[in-house]
């Protein structure tokens, strides 16, 4: 996380804020999420999936040393965005530069060198082998949330390559330009929240964050009130029966959706990402019930 979150000694005592957002470091930032992941599988009878999807977040760390440097969006195009409301890095207009392509190439290759199942395998191999324009559409296809059922596992491996360039690119703007953009909107690159956080930390106590599934953006959003519409009228929590209370479905009888509420404040090891995906059996359980899922996880397709 952004050094936003250290407090000030010099003003012991005085009323603290919580910043509007905390932008990723994606130097440790898959790191502490393969860690989790596999403390998940240590307990899940979905072990093998955990630690599949822990390699690959593995992979996400292992390439980011040596990627090339990305381009940020131009100052004036940035302020723009922030005078018309808008996040500042463009999901419409973003393009399979070489910086991109660089970065999925850099993943493909450190994916392959996973232990995976046949199914998984042959999708890698269809990926790497996939030319420009077809990886081009696949960009487009997971940036709009727009994917084809029977390409699933390989879109899995692009939008893991997406969440690294793009937390590249988040970590290069400035939190305190960010603006809210809208419910359920990330502020800096406008992706959806994969579940929200209730945090404990020296500048935020009990404060709620969203977290974007792409760049893995925090920003502040008010407790009780819909992820997914922004409605306070009818929110209700969900868990499983005997869970540890740190993981609950907020669901939102206005737009009939669901999106998780992790309570950091009670386990300082959970993230978002995940904790989303080691929960699964909690949305197997909403499955049996009247909401959807609003949030979007690339480890989660068909669920």
């Amino acid at each position: 996380m952004s050094a936003d979150l250290q407090p000030d000694p010099s003003v012991i005592g005085a009323v603290s804020t919580p910043p509007f957002a905390v932008l990723p470091d994606p130097s440790t930032l898959f790191a502490g999420r393969a860690n989790r992941l596999r403390a998940y599988a240590a307990v899940s009878p979905m072990a093998p999936f955990l630690n599949f999807v822990a390699g690959i977040v593995d992979a996400q760390h292992a390439i980011v040393p040596a990627l090339a440097p990305v381009v940020m969006p131009a100052p004036e195009a940035v302020e723009r965005a922030r005078s018309f409301e808008m996040p500042p890095l463009d999901r419409a207009g973003m393009t399979l530069d070489d910086t991109l392509e660089g970065t999925l190439e850099a993943l493909f290759d450190a994916a392959a060198k996973l232990r995976m199942p046949p199914e998984a395998e042959a999708a890698l191999t269809r990926v790497r082998l996939a030319d420009g324009p077809l990886r081009a559409q696949m960009v487009r296809d997971v940036l709009a949330h727009d994917l084809p059922m029977e390409t699933l596992a390989e879109h899995v491996y692009v939008a893991a390559g997406l969440q690294v360039h793009f937390a590249r690119l988040a970590h290069g703007l400035d939190a305190k330009a960010l603006v809210p953009v809208g419910d359920g909107v990330c502020p800096a690159c406008g992706g959806p929240p994969v579940a929200s956080l209730v945090v404990e930390w020296p500048n935020a106590h009990g404060n709620r964050f969203c977290a974007c599934s792409l760049c893995s953006t925090l920003w502040n959003y008010v407790r009780i009130r819909c992820c997914s519409c922004g409605s306070t009228k009818g929110i209700g929590y969900q868990e499983i029966e005997g869970s540890p209370g740190t993981v609950k479905a907020e669901t939102c009888d206005e737009c009939r959706t669901y999106v998780k509420v992790l309570y950091q404040n009670k386990d300082v090891a959970i993230e978002p990402m995940a904790d989303d995906t080691g929960s699964l059996g909690l949305d197997l359980m909403m499955r049996q019930g009247p909401y959807r899922r609003a949030a979007f996880n690339p480890f989660l397709l068909g669920y």
